[in-house]
């Protein structure tokens, strides 16, 4: 197997003229700069519509692109909008930063005057796009516009005849809300229209995307309201059990996530037709694919819907390895990353490796003193050529961050395996890339806040709060010419290049 590398960076985290990081040129240029760069991969995040707490792993749709991410240069371009427009509106005054509110409100307003002056019915592309996504679309953008005439207000507190699908509801919404319908899939339209330009070009660089989803879709989604047979929801359309994780060493009352738990026995009985159809998606939409909360297909957690915490929450048994030899049988091998972090037991193990999927490995997670034994999976001696390495990924503290949150004793722990004594503190960021480089994992990737030696101000996500999460953007002029011959030089220093 050959030695690969690639950097971690949400689109949302490019650098861009309004507001947020989306496919505009600041994305292509970023390729090149991967690409002079020596990379193999670019990760990105979730990219479906986000929902409250703005998190990707909290969407409107598993199928549905982002607006935030259509680029409003090539709007301008089309004709449909103005600079003058773009320029007056308040999006936020730091560069590094995005606000949500000021995004939600201006952003919007602005694809709205792009869509009137558009003329979309009479454009061939776009009718073709509607009919051939009507699968997924048509739900999504009924699901969008009776939210947004009902206030933003989730699903569940719709009227009955709505929230409950009946068919005269269907039909008289379809007609009332027609436009704002029409307004969705044309947002859908434009995302894709510009994502794929952009697949196109990473690829023709000889770079492959790496893109993630959730196992879990959101309560709040179009994919539960269109099929809660999917679902364990009881005949009103309420949840019997919701997703989460137990109480551990970090959290004495666990993690309650709240999404719909998937009725297995459904899945099973139509062999997972829905899971076949979205991973088809999914490995058109990116080169690789990385699945979150891996485990979750061996054992899931499930918590009783209406308490508020995991405390009296248990395990059940998820598909294994079934699901995952219907997929292959029905499309074939597709390159996918597990995310099998966390409490692994031996059975998530055994799944993990029949399907053949590399696993990921954390750095950070090397150096815990309550795990302190040679035999830690986390330790790069211990990995196999069969998994992905990462310093840290978004939900984790950057590297610099995590070096002064560890104890003086983990501090010891992890210059000792590094031989390093002598490194200053503030300089420690680049051993501990150059260990994950070095290591015997096929693939590395580095979120590019480790490379640039971020503090957690530079954090993406921390996990069970809000407010301040997924915000952090990198500037055009920190992705300096010094910077990419530096991380050229690490990997080709341990035989990562990309040489296509």
């Amino acid at each position: 197997m050959s030695r690969e590398a690639g950097v971690l960076l949400a689109i949302s985290s490019l650098p861009s003229k309004y507001g947020i990081g989306c496919f505009s040129k600041s994305a292509y240029n970023f390729v090149d700069w991967l690409k002079e760069a020596g990379q193999t991969y670019w990760q990105i995040l979730p990219v479906g519509p986000t929902s409250y707490g703005d998190s990707p792993y909290q969407s409107f749709s598993t199928f549905a692109g982002n607006p935030y991410f259509i680029c409003l240069e090539d709007l301008i371009k089309e004709g449909v909008l103005t600079e003058e427009e773009c320029d007056a509106v308040d999006f936020g005054e730091k560069e590094d930063d995005i606000d949500y509110e000021k995004l939600y409100k201006g952003r919007f307003p602005l694809l709205r005057k792009a869509y009137e002056r558009s003329n979309i019915s009479e454009n061939p592309e776009y009718c073709k796009f509607v009919q051939e996504n009507s699968w997924w679309l048509s739900d999504y953008a009924l699901f969008m516009a009776v939210k947004n005439f009902f206030d933003g207000v989730e699903w569940t507190q719709w009227p009955e005849d709505i929230r409950l699908r009946y068919g005269y509801a269907l039909d008289y919404y379809r007609k009332e809300l027609y436009f704002e319908i029409e307004f969705q899939q044309y947002m859908q339209f434009k995302f894709f229209q510009q994502w794929y330009a952009l697949k196109s070009y990473t690829n023709s660089r000889g770079i492959r995307i790496v893109g993630d989803i959730p196992i879990y879709v959101a309560m709040d989604s179009a994919d539960t309201w269109a099929h809660p047979e999917l679902f364990q929801l009881d005949e009103r359309n309420i949840p019997v059990a919701v997703a989460g994780c137990p109480p551990d060493g970090f959290s004495a009352t666990g993690q309650l996530w709240g999404n719909p738990l998937y009725r297995w026995d459904y899945h099973r009985n139509t062999q997972y037709a829905w899971w076949v159809s979205r991973l088809w998606y999914c490995f058109n939409l990116y080169d690789v694919v990385r699945i979150d909360h891996f485990r979750g297909f061996d054992e899931y957690f499930s918590i009783p819907y209406g308490e508020d915490s995991a405390v009296n929450g248990h395990w059940e048994k998820g598909p294994g390895i079934e699901l995952f030899r219907r997929v292959e049988q029905c499309l074939g091998w597709h390159p996918v990353i597990a995310e099998d972090l966390g409490y692994v037991t031996d059975s998530v193990r055994r799944l993990v490796w029949e399907t053949g999927f590399p696993g990921m490995k954390v750095l950070e997670f090397a150096f815990d003193s309550r795990d302190s034994g040679s035999a830690n999976d986390y330790l790069p001696h211990n990995y196999p050529e069969n998994c992905v390495v990462y310093t840290g990924t978004h939900d984790n503290e950057t590297v610099v961050g995590w070096l002064d949150s560890i104890t003086e004793e983990e501090q010891k722990m992890a210059r000792d395996y590094l031989c390093d004594h002598v490194t200053p503190k503030k300089e420690l960021y680049k051993p501990f890339v150059a260990l994950a480089m070095r290591s015997n994992a096929r693939m590395c990737i580095i979120p590019i806040q480790d490379y640039l030696g971020y503090d957690n101000t530079c954090r993406m996500n921390k996990p069970s709060t809000v407010g301040t999460n997924w915000r952090w953007r990198v500037q055009e002029k920190e992705l300096t010419e010094e910077l990419q011959k530096e991380i050229l030089h690490t990997t080709k220093t341990f035989g990562r290049m990309n040489w296509n």
